[in-house]
């Protein structure tokens, strides 16, 4: 969805939007509340976005779905800030900021970009998940598989090797 900037009014815009997202992980379109002001050439877009998004435990392998709700807080700067900088080194208090050009904004890849920075990094089914058995590959959560572990410190084996 694209917002024209100059139809923005003074006291800003709310906006609920449902998108569909071309994504083999996001199952369902993406539902965001949002409210865009202008405060000068800046635009300040604060909100949530929720996306049901498709995982897969890091610890048993296995498919399921989690909602996952993003907070959204961006200030959008005219990229003409920017014009005679060959580079520009971005400073930890513009790390929520972004640049526009033109007289339009892509929202859909505002909530996109959000979404896929807070996509968890090891994505668990649930925080006590036991994960797959090193030995065999069964899943641990449906029961024990009977492997005996039996773990040797390989800095004991000098030592075992004396006792014989």
């Amino acid at each position: 969805m694209k917002v024209l900037i100059p139809q923005i009014p003074e006291d800003g815009l709310d906006l609920e939007l449902q998108e569909t997202i071309e994504s083999e992980s996001i199952v369902a379109p993406i539902r965001a509340r949002l409210k865009i002001e202008k405060v000068g050439a800046e635009l300040i877009i604060k909100g949530n976005v929720i996306a049901d998004v498709k995982f897969q435990c890091s610890r048993c392998l296995k498919d399921f779905r989690s909602a996952l709700s993003v907070p959204v807080d961006v200030t959008y700067h005219p990229v003409e800030e920017l014009k005679g900088e060959d580079k520009h080194e971005i400073k930890f208090e513009e790390l929520d900021m972004d640049f526009y050009s033109g007289e339009e904004l892509d929202l859909l890849g505002l909530l996109t970009e959000q979404i896929v920075l807070n996509l968890p990094m090891k994505p668990l089914c649930t925080d006590l998940c036991k994960g797959i058995c090193l030995k065999c590959g069964a899943d641990l959560n449906a029961g024990n598989c009977g492997c005996i572990a039996k773990e040797v410190d390989t800095r004991l084996e000098a030592l075992k090797k004396l006792l014989k």
